[in-house]
């Protein structure tokens, strides 16, 4: 998103938040617990959505970063953080990079080329895409996203799927309909950029969970700030195409302007929103824990600043979002 206008250029990203103007700290408003949100949560309406998404309209897609004009918003700064909560990965793999990287295809194989994917629908009538990632879960079905990924100005996308993998239009471990879709109470209320966060719990596909199919990724919150992470993406914006798994790598910092995010070197463009963030995570089997999402660039008097996107704290809201889609 910009932070102006994109969300990884809100910007969108990546989102990107465009910042229209100066965003200021807003006091915390009391909010409802997770929000579950009803998608195709019948085999019927389940084989409609994926009916929608040919290859054809895959490419179509346009990064839903571009779509959004401008969405400067207010924030709430406290990002509560509580115990600590590390699950392990279930994927595995091969090969090595480098590190730090700004923006790089990734060759190096692994469980991040099966867990990793776009997610795909609609936006005000319009056919949009982000990236997402497969965690383990106790339901075995659960993507992480950003929040703008699932709900953006008011209302929910529809027609939402998961395409693990994706490759120039092709799906080779299935297209995933989700049957539910969710987000924090902050983002619900009031977009708050801070807990940019959400999930999908996918359905089945031709009789199997998601995980048992691509593996997953660990997850974890409430998490030493500072460390070394990975970020993963489909940017789908110039110079990108959204053809390729594209990855950055460094030493992450703290917003230093208006959120309480994490931020990383990378010039990732729209179509990257969503797209995971990664600790401890090893090159040779591609797999790490997950611990943020791909959320916005800032954009300042109409220019996206390349150098950083920015991703959510992973605390106590991140955690019981992700604790509710697991039982879901």
């Amino acid at each position: 998103m910009t932070y102006g206008k994109w969300r990884s250029g809100l910007v969108l990203g990546a989102s990107c938040l465009t910042l229209a103007g100066l965003l200021l700290p807003a006091p915390a408003i009391a909010a409802p617990s997770v929000v579950v949100h009803p998608a195709a949560d019948t085999a019927a309406e389940a084989a409609a959505v994926a009916a929608k998404w040919t290859p054809a309209a895959m490419r179509s897609a346009i990064p839903l970063d571009t779509l959004v004009v401008s969405n400067t918003k207010r924030l709430s700064t406290k990002v509560a953080k509580g115990a600590p909560q590390v699950v392990k990965p279930t994927a595995g793999g091969v090969s090595v990079q480098s590190f730090p990287n700004g923006g790089g295809a990734w060759t190096g194989g692994g469980g991040i080329t099966r867990t990793s994917g776009r997610v795909f629908f609609t936006f005000q009538g319009r056919r949009a895409s982000c990236s997402g990632d497969a965690v383990t879960s106790g339901n075995k079905s659960v993507v992480l996203t950003a929040g703008h990924c699932v709900k953006l100005e008011g209302a929910f996308h529809t027609d939402w799927v998961f395409v693990p993998g994706y490759n120039n239009g092709n799906a080779p471990f299935g297209t995933w309909t989700a049957r539910q879709t969710l987000t924090t109470p902050q983002w619900l209320a009031s977009e708050d950029i801070n807990f940019d966060v959400g999930a999908a719990v996918v359905n089945t596909l031709n009789g199997q969970r998601l995980t048992d199919v691509t593996g997953a990724q660990g997850v974890a919150f409430n998490q030493a700030r500072g460390q070394r992470m990975y970020a993963f993406g489909f940017p789908a914006a110039a110079p990108y195409d959204g053809t390729k798994l594209i990855y950055c790598s460094g030493t992450v910092i703290n917003d230093f302007l208006l959120s309480s995010d994490l931020g990383m070197s990378c010039n990732m463009t729209g179509g990257a929103s969503g797209g995971p963030w990664f600790l401890n995570f090893n090159e040779g089997t591609g797999t790490g824990v997950q611990n943020s999402v791909n959320s916005f660039r800032y954009q300042i008097l109409g220019v996206i600043d390349p150098g950083f996107m920015f991703g959510p704290y992973f605390g106590t809201d991140a955690q019981n979002l992700y604790n509710t889609a697991s039982v879901s």
